[in-house]
């Protein structure tokens, strides 16, 4: 790869191919691309999946944008819904753009496997490895990742297996994370019955008709206008503790 006259070379100098809003392939220099919304972009492979092959390919339907995103793991999937029901993030994109980069003996490329957009408007580049699965040639790509997401002002972070309660909490909740599960009466009764904290069946039979009131009730749980505490420790069930989130009102 060839390196523009005038660049520092102090730095390795990195580029990004890309997939553009009028479908047209782009390779351009990464400090070029810095303001670019790749939580926009469609993924620059495929995603597919073969009989017997270790990984299971798809398409995880994203409340926080309305739209689908692959994922080639299941690990990734499960990293995908951990993201979608964080309410400080905004945009998510899959596969978004190549890196590519030369480490003194050929030219290296790594597309990462998300990158997100927060509301604050900071991005965030995702990689999703289990610890076991890292072999040498993924740190050195993790590594220039790091580099060239640090010279563009976004953030890197390479996440593994998430804590498994959790997971299984968010999961579950993730089923009812469509807005049809919204209904607004019910919603405001339910905001009301959890201003004074209290077990979930029991605020759900409160609020009304618990098959009418729980997937409301769950809707608002993933959406985080009610919380439900040590949601990180035990399994969410019909004892466990709901209450308006910090600031909430009904």
């Amino acid at each position: 790869m060839a390196v523009p006259a005038g660049v520092e070379l102090a730095r390795p100098y990195v580029e990004l191919s890309y997939i553009d809003a009028a479908c047209e392939r782009q390779r351009r220099p990464l400090l070029d691309c810095v303001t670019a919304r790749f939580e926009d972009t469609p993924p620059v492979r495929p995603f597919r999946w073969s009989r017997g092959e270790r990984h299971f390919a798809g398409w995880y339907w994203a409340a926080t944008t309305g739209q689908h995103v692959g994922f080639e793991s299941w690990l990734e999937r499960d990293r995908l819904v951990l993201m979608d029901s964080d309410p400080e993030v905004v945009g998510i994109a899959s596969q978004p753009f190549w890196l590519h980069w030369h480490d003194g003996k050929r030219e290296r490329r790594h597309a990462p496997d998300y990158f997100v957009r927060r509301t604050d408007g900071s991005a965030v580049v995702i990689d999703v490895r289990a610890d076991e699965r890292i072999e040498p040639k993924d740190v050195e790509a993790f590594e220039a990742t790091r580099v060239a997401c640090a010279q563009a002002g976004w953030r890197f972070e390479r996440v593994g297996v998430p804590e498994a309660v959790m997971l299984a909490n968010v999961r579950w909740l993730s089923r009812y994370r469509h807005p049809r599960c919204l209904h607004r009466r019910a919603a405001n009764r339910l905001l009301e019955v959890f201003a004074t904290p209290g077990p979930l069946l029991a605020g759900a039979d409160t609020a009304g008709d618990r098959l009418a009131t729980l997937p409301t009730l769950f809707h608002l749980l993933w959406r985080q206008e009610l919380v439900a505490e040590d949601l990180s420790v035990e399994l969410l069930g019909p004892r466990t503790v709901v209450r308006l989130s910090d600031g909430g009102a009904p």
